[in-house]
C-alpha cells in the first residue's frame, strides 16, 4: 500500500482562504490526505505555531511549510519604512 502525503491547509475562513482550500482539494490526488486547520481554534493556531505560519492562507506538505507560504507576514521594519508610526504630512 502506498504512503499518504500529508497536506495541511491553514485557514481563517475568509474568501481568500476558502479559495485556496478549494484549489488544494481540486489539485490533490487519492494519496493526498488533506486536513484543513481552522485558525479560529486553539488546535489550528497551535499547529500553525509549530510550523511557523505567519500569514494566511498557508499550506504545509508532509510537515513542511511550502516555500510559497514561508517567510511571509507583517514585518514591522518594512511597515515603518512605509510610514507606520509616522505622522502624515
Amino acid at each position: 500500500m502506498s504512503r499518504k502525503r500529508s497536506v495541511e491547509v491553514f485557514s481563517a475562513g475568509c474568501p481568500t482562504c476558502d479559495d485556496v482550500v478549494e484549489r488544494v482539494r481540486e489539485a490533490g490526488c487519492p494519496s493526498c490526505g488533506i486536513t484543513v486547520h481552522d485558525m479560529n481554534t486553539s488546535e489550528g493556531s497551535g499547529r500553525a505555531r509549530e510550523l511557523g505560519v505567519h500569514s494566511l492562507p498557508a499550506v504545509a506538505i508532509d510537515g513542511d511549510l511550502a516555500d510559497c507560504c514561508s517567510g511571509r507576514g507583517p514585518d514591522l521594519g518594512t511597515l515603518r519604512a512605509a510610514g507606520l508610526g509616522q505622522p502624515a504630512e
